[in-house]
């Protein structure tokens, strides 16, 4: 591999931010060069970011594109990226996901264009960040830079009350990340106690694992709160999530389809790639308030998404349930667990994406979200209607569509640990089902009065950032094996850290079944019945006793 394919998570991280700095040279007044300028950019970093799917090992769980320099020698902190598999598809979602929010701004935004698209490639660049991150300093300065750019979409491009969510957004998310630099700084001076040069790079962080494991009670439960609140808010989970409505309802079409589509994504990565691999002992302990908690949000959000009168906020409370649905999966702690709620993120990624820009184009329409103020609308826009009606189905999980692989690889995982949270977590799914089918109804049918009658369809330029998200959604449903191909090491990698026992219990599983299927066979050889019985017997115990041995 040559240097500069070495570097490519590296290129397309940069792209964004080069290209904000170029904007940065134009006079304000030009509106279609900041649009097609931003559009252009977006699109080239995608499709230079298409070729690390081809390059990506799959047989590797190792981190891949590894680049490291040191930036300050003395704290022991690097300028070092990579990728693993999980990494790599929340950033290919990223770049897929960043030219939609582009594309689909240039009718909705009236007023300060050239701030706007900068802003919204800062943020690009942020959140890239985020995933290809080596070094904890490093991966804090990105977490910490996405909140800025975010406010200042919110705070300036939002509705009536966008100060408001925009500093409800910008206190929450400060809030969980204090505590979580605790937590980092925590680890960080650990470091000394067990002996090692202290050094913020994620590998030695995972390694401090069994030290972590030996310290107190105590310590160890406080230390996962700090990183638990940092990425609970973030995600968001029940109760920390009344910014997200406040945040969602307010933010234009593009920052809810970023904050719905990547920045709610960084939560739960923040489990996959530090609180679970760093301190499984204590996660465990503290596993039953967090699955109440995770339970409640799946629940809940369906219930108070059903009541809403606004379609936007209905969108935005369905996040809650979906996504509380991914973090049942990663608590599992088993394969199918942790991999169909990565799945399911990139899934609520590729969903709920699609179903903001669907009110995005209503709004601008009829400046209104209520519900009571549609109906019938599937005469005056069926194209528009048949859109919806696939981000419906991708929503609520309709087999041959991404949303159905996901949910079912997380119930499978939920049962496989307890088969009570794949009961409870259910009815969230059935619940999602009723709200995101009676909003179509009520939207969609029925009788239209003359203003709905009025509205125009879908224009090309509508229908062309759709188009991804359609496809996405039938690819991922319909052959979800290449993106579980790209999952399946580093899961199985995280599952030896965090639940070892479940690959013992596999073995002994095995064993059990080996030794029936040579009991029977004995059985049904002549003259080799009993004694064979009882060898297979003995061969049975006598394995259990090695794996509990190596064990």
């Amino acid at each position: 591999m040559t240097a500069w394919y070495q570097n490519l998570p590296l290129w397309v991280t940069a792209v964004p931010m080069l290209g904000a700095l170029l904007l940065l040279l134009v006079p304000g007044t030009r509106r279609r060069v900041f649009e097609l300028g931003a559009l252009a950019i977006t699109l080239i970093d995608f499709f230079v970011s298409i070729p690390l799917w081809f390059q990506y090992d799959r047989a590797s769980a190792a981190v891949q594109w590894a680049f490291s320099v040191d930036w300050i020698p003395s704290l022991g902190v690097k300028f070092a990226i990579g990728m693993d598999g999980i990494s790599l598809m929340l950033f290919l979602l990223t770049t897929f996901i960043g030219f939609i929010a582009v594309w689909c701004s240039f009718t909705s935004i009236e007023e300060r264009h050239k701030e706007y698209y900068i802003w919204l490639l800062v943020m690009q660049f942020s959140m890239l960040g985020v995933f290809i991150c080596q070094d904890m300093f490093l991966f804090y300065l990105f977490w910490e830079l996405m909140l800025v750019p975010m406010y200042f979409l919110i705070a300036i491009w939002g509705g009536p009350q966008k100060l408001y969510a925009a500093i409800k957004l910008f206190l929450y998310t400060l809030a969980g990340s204090v505590l979580m630099l605790v937590g980092i700084l925590a680890i960080y001076f650990l470091q000394k106690k067990a002996g090692l040069e202290p050094s913020f790079a994620i590998e030695r962080f995972h390694a401090m694992a069994p030290f972590i494991a030996q310290q107190s009670k105590n310590f160890q439960i406080l230390l996962a709160l700090a990183f638990f609140i940092g990425f609970a808010i973030k995600v968001p989970m029940f109760p920390f999530h009344t910014w997200l409505p406040d945040a969602h309802v307010q933010a234009p079409t593009a920052g809810s389809v970023i904050l719905a589509g990547i920045l709610l994504k960084m939560g739960t990565y923040g489990f996959v790639r530090f609180l679970l691999p760093m301190m499984p002992d204590a996660t465990r302990t503290l596993l039953p308030w967090f699955l109440t908690l995770t339970l409640i949000g799946v629940i809940y959000g369906a219930l108070v998404a059903m009541i809403q009168k606004d379609m936007k906020k209905l969108v935005a409370y369905s996040s809650v349930s979906h996504l509380g649905l991914c973090m049942l999966g990663l608590f599992a702690m088993n394969p199918n667990g942790i991999t169909g709620g990565i799945l399911q993120m990139i899934n609520h990624g590729i969903s709920t994406s699609g179903l903001f820009l669907i009110v995005g184009i209503v709004y601008e329409r009829r400046h209104t979200r209520m519900i009571a103020d549609f109906g019938g609308l599937s005469k005056a826009m069926p194209i528009y209607a048949t859109v919806f009606m696939i981000m419906t189905m991708s929503s609520i999980g309709l087999p041959g569509l991404n949303g159905f692989i996901g949910e079912l690889a997380i119930l499978m995982g939920a049962f496989q640990a307890q088969p009570w949270w794949a009961v409870a977590a259910t009815s969230g799914i059935i619940l999602g089902a009723a709200y995101m089918l009676w909003l179509y109804q009520r939207v969609m049918f029925g009788p239209i009065n003359e203003t709905n009658l009025k509205m125009k369809d879908l224009n090309a330029r509508e229908i062309a950032y759709f188009l991804p998200l359609i496809v996405a959604a039938f690819w991922i449903g319909l052959r979800p094996q290449p993106v579980m191909n790209v999952l399946q090491k580093p899961v199985e990698k995280l599952v030896m850290q965090i639940n070892p026992a479940f690959y013992q219990g596999q073995a002994l599983t095995q064993l059990h079944r080996e030794a029936a299927m040579k009991g029977q066979a004995g059985m049904i050889a002549p003259g080799h019945g009993s004694d064979h019985g009882a060898q297979s017997h003995g061969e049975v115990h006598g394995s259990e006793a090695e794996v509990h041995g190596g064990h």
